[in-house]
């Protein structure tokens, strides 16, 4: 790695509540070759979370209705930006964007992500390892901007509710797109 990776604590949309969730946390750094390892980790009451179960690894729509964990990258050289979404189950998306959610309908073809769920008593741990094929372009020596974020689903209410968690909630509606959730700014190698 050429950067040591630190989790930073992911807060609760002030519009949620999520009881069975005591903390989540969220990382990320380069690796030399350019590849970016992220860092997820859920700690709570797992029971009375819904946490989907293994899969074949697929690239899949619709992860977002159900406990996920996403990724937003930003180079900074115009409104365009990445989203990854990344399911405990193995599962995986990824969208392009030539700004605020409007979807970039030029090929998007990333390279499949590297993922790695550990579930025990209390904890959740996610890690993957995006290649650097698969992220956006900068100029050199320039950060991405990046936002960390999850989707939490609860069994604590009949069809379950969902939990809105990020590095910084710049809106009174939860809403991962918006660029001032891109906080978090790391330099490529």
């Amino acid at each position: 790695m050429t950067g040591k990776q630190t989790l930073h604590p992911l807060l609760c949309h002030a519009q949620n509540h999520a009881p069975a969730v005591r903390q989540v946390e969220a990382g990320a750094c380069f690796a030399s070759d350019g590849a970016m390892r992220i860092t997820f980790r859920l700690s709570g009451d797992m029971a009375r979370l819904r946490i989907p179960p293994p899969q074949a690894v697929t690239c899949r729509d619709g992860l977002w209705e159900h406990t996920c964990f996403e990724v937003f990258l930003h180079s900074g050289i115009s409104e365009a930006y990445l989203e990854y979404n990344f399911s405990p189950s193995g599962q995986w998306a990824a969208y392009a964007f030539s700004a605020y959610r409007t979807p970039d309908r030029t090929l998007f073809s990333p390279s499949p992500p590297c993922i790695e769920a550990r579930l025990s008593a209390g904890r959740l741990d996610l890690d993957v390892t995006l290649a650097a094929d698969s992220l956006p372009r900068g100029k050199p020596s320039h950060p991405l901007r990046i936002g960390l974020s999850a989707v939490i689903e609860s069994q604590d209410i009949g069809d379950g509710q969902l939990s809105y968690w990020a590095l910084h909630h710049p809106s009174p509606r939860p809403d991962f797109h918006h660029h001032e959730g891109f906080i978090l700014a790391l330099t490529p190698p």
